[in-house]
């Protein structure tokens, strides 16, 4: 991996890039903006800081689960995303937190995540903590954490989507 120095208004047109990605379901193209080493966490609402090691998560995956996930919800098995919700990324309040000694950028973020499936219409507030790295000249999720800001899923019940 190597050192880039990048903009805020690069770091967001990566996270645009991101959602929209997520918004026309091409999930595969999405799990390929991680790095090899790669997680996705989505903390539990009864505790956003938890550790994912020592506190149970809504979704915890490596790049590997990562795959798996993006394979299953393209597929018809899973019923709860068959068809395919409609859904609406809208990523604010981009900041690059810090740079750490290696190029890896933490960036800070807001979004809201509107779901519509049949006549349920779902919002996910939130945050989001990515740590990107520079891989061959382009950047790269090595980590992206979503915390929901809402304390419970409910009226949603679940998250079936990728944040």
């Amino acid at each position: 991996m190597s050192t880039n120095v990048w903009s805020r208004s690069q770091v967001e047109d990566f996270l645009y890039h991101e959602a929209d990605l997520l918004d026309r379901w091409q999930l595969m193209a999405w799990v390929g903006l991680f790095t090899d080493d790669g997680q996705y966490l989505v903390p539990s609402t009864d505790a956003p800081e938890g550790d994912p090691s020592t506190t149970l998560s809504l979704i915890y995956d490596d790049r590997h689960r990562l795959e798996e996930r993006a394979k299953r919800l393209m597929s018809k098995a899973a019923h709860a995303e068959f068809p395919h919700s409609q859904t609406r990324h809208v990523i604010a309040n981009v900041r690059i937190l810090a740079t750490e000694a290696d190029g890896t950028l933490q960036v800070a973020s807001n979004f809201v995540v509107y779901r519509s499936k049949g006549e349920v219409n779902d919002v996910y507030p939130g945050h989001c903590f990515h740590a990107l790295a520079t891989v061959d000249g382009v950047l790269r999720i090595r980590s992206k954490r979503a915390v929901l800001d809402v304390q419970s899923l409910r009226p949603q019940g679940k998250v079936s989507i990728i944040l």
